[in-house]
């Protein structure tokens, strides 16, 4: 007979996920802004293509943050995700 002490059948956290989801968006909107910036030509497009990748790494940063807050467990993976975003830098 096998018994079982601790059992991992909880629930996952609603909000964790939907963070996680919100962070899988916000990351092609940044990839979205790098192609759109790569393929500007005209200054002022150039300019606003950086302030948008600007701001679509700001909310990755918050998301990321977020998610390691509600998961300690997550703090490995949203570090891993935070180099990925320096990366494209």
């Amino acid at each position: 007979m096998k018994t079982t002490i601790f059992s991992k059948s909880s629930k996952p956290d609603p909000e964790l996920l939907a963070l996680k989801e919100e962070l899988r968006i916000a990351q092609g909107d940044l990839a979205l802004a790098y192609r759109q910036f790569n393929q500007a030509l005209d200054p002022e497009l150039v300019e606003s293509c950086i302030y948008q990748i600007s701001a679509v790494k700001a909310r990755c940063n918050y998301l990321i943050r977020a998610i390691k807050e509600r998961s300690p467990d997550a703090a490995a993976a949203a570090a891993l995700r935070l180099e990925e975003d320096r990366a494209w830098t």
